[in-house]
């Protein structure tokens, strides 16, 4: 998984999701815009960040440890039992 580029800023924050809440959307294969990166950030729990172009990485991400969503990549999540995440996303 990469990191944020340092050149791109915050412009737009969903509101918090529980493992009960999470849209389908979320949890089925999506993609952010060309130009759009995504902060996955768990407030609690744990949950599973599954990015899809070969070579295939499963991450679990927790309240230490976020996840990076590249422009345009095939990806989801899928909670682990209780978790509360939101999505920050960059241009």
């Amino acid at each position: 998984m990469k990191g944020l580029p340092d050149s791109v800023k915050a412009y737009k924050k969903t509101p918090l999701f529980t493992n009960e809440s999470v849209p389908d959307g979320l949890l089925k294969t999506h993609r952010t815009k060309a130009g759009t990166w995504g902060k996955i950030c768990v407030e609690k729990g744990k949950l599973q960040y599954v990015i899809e172009k070969e070579p295939k990485e499963t991450i679990e991400l927790g309240p230490q440890n976020h996840g990076v969503v590249e422009p345009e990549v095939p990806h989801h999540v899928k909670p682990m039992g209780e978790v509360e995440f939101y999505v920050e996303f960059y241009k």
